[in-house]
């Protein structure tokens, strides 16, 4: 089966531009990208005038198996499995209606995020493509304990990473701060040390997976990349030393700027005032360390934690326009959600831009988001959802 684009605007991934273009889909693969019009008897030929042809977006951190409640925590505890993944699938329906073709979960429960990506990749589910880390690894009584792998001392931690390893997960996510959302914890703080983050990321690394970090406070973040961490999720509290650890060793940084928008809805809702006025503390020290990481040049990912509370799936790309607001061109952000988090999963090879030969995960938005990414935000205007070169969506065409 072979589907011809023409006429489009195309958004390569990596900050080039094509105008007047045509891109060629034959089963799951892009065979043809260039200037001008393509022609194939064979194929379904649909021409995209005043549209921008994308690749699929990537979401680097959501948790698909929470339901955005109040207590996100409790209630994924407390919810039986069968009911869990029967949201979750309803979840990674909304997730890929949204554009969203492939996302990182960074956190579930019983292996239930595993069965899911499973069902995602046979077909039986319709949802982005998955990348899961089973249990979060933490220090006892840690952030996110409840649904986490308790572990203390490096052997402990090795251990603990290897029965996740046996499990099946495709990154290894290492708690080394508190968090908001964690009672009797302090975001501030750290808590695995720098060795025993090592012993973990070490396990991981051996084993060819990535591995990424709940990093908030400043000394959490720095213990994290000394040890060798790929991605910093969150980075409330970042400094120069810490900016600097980070660019010189490459690290990611997923900054979920999208935890404020929830942040408002779970004011509205009543969230205790107290988790509230913490959230407000944070901000302009969060506003900071993004800033200070795009002028200094550190990779920046699209990353929204959707599935915390009031943080809704389906929205995620509403963190293009907060990236947008703490400096980052349009451009930027929308290489940011594409290339870049194919780069940041380790999946640059197949996903993240129109290239000849990568999987036909693709877009087609109305209008130009290079020059206004909020037209993302209206799903009306997403014309054509595509992955694997299958249509997902298709409108007015």
């Amino acid at each position: 089966m072979k589907t011809i684009f023409n006429d489009c605007q195309v958004f390569i991934g990596d900050g080039r531009i094509l105008e007047s273009a045509g891109v060629m889909v034959e089963n799951d693969r892009i065979i043809q990208v260039k200037k001008g019009e393509l022609r194939d008897k064979d194929a379904e030929t649909i021409s995209l005038e005043g549209c921008t042809l994308l690749p699929g977006f990537i979401d680097c951190h959501v948790h698909l198996l929470m339901d955005m409640a109040f207590d996100t925590f409790g209630i994924l505890l407390n919810t039986p499995d069968p009911m869990v993944m029967l949201k979750a699938a309803k979840f990674a329906n909304d997730t890929l209606l949204a554009g969203i073709t492939s996302v990182r979960d960074l956190g579930g429960k019983n292996g239930i995020d595993l069965l899911l990506r499973d069902a995602i990749k046979a077909g039986m589910v319709p949802g982005p493509r998955m990348q899961a880390c089973g249990r979060m690894i933490c220090m006892t009584g840690g952030t996110g304990w409840q649904l986490g792998r308790e572990a203390d001392g490096p052997d402990e931690i090795r251990k603990a990473v290897r029965e996740e390893l046996k499990s099946g997960v495709d990154v290894m996510k290492i708690m080394a701060t508190g968090g908001i959302l964690t009672a009797g914890t302090e975001p501030g703080s750290s808590q695995f040390t720098e060795e025993e983050m090592r012993a973990g990321i070490e396990e991981a690394h051996k084993a060819g997976r990535k591995t990424s970090t709940h990093a908030q406070g400043t000394e959490g973040i720095k213990n994290a990349v000394r040890a060798g961490i790929d991605s910093i999720e969150h980075g409330f509290y970042l400094d120069d030393e810490a900016v600097d650890l980070m660019k010189n060793r490459g690290v990611a940084f997923l900054p979920t700027l999208a935890i404020y928008k929830s942040g408002v809805r779970a004011l509205a809702a009543g969230f205790p005032q107290p988790m509230i006025d913490e959230y407000l503390k944070m901000r302009p020290d969060h506003y900071q360390s993004v800033k200070m990481a795009h002028e200094a040049g550190i990779t920046i990912g699209l990353g929204t934690d959707a599935g915390t509370a009031f943080n809704v799936h389906g929205e995620n790309l509403v963190e293009l326009k907060y990236l947008v607001e703490m400096g980052l061109s349009p451009m930027e952000a929308l290489q940011a959600g594409t290339l870049t988090g194919a780069e940041i999963l380790g999946v640059d090879e197949s996903l993240g831009s129109i290239e000849e030969g990568k999987l036909a995960d693709l877009v087609v938005v109305e209008g130009s988001p290079m020059d206004d990414v909020e037209l993302l935000l209206d799903k009306d205007r997403f014309r054509i959802i595509m992955q694997g070169g299958n249509f997902v969506k298709k409108s007015g065409f």
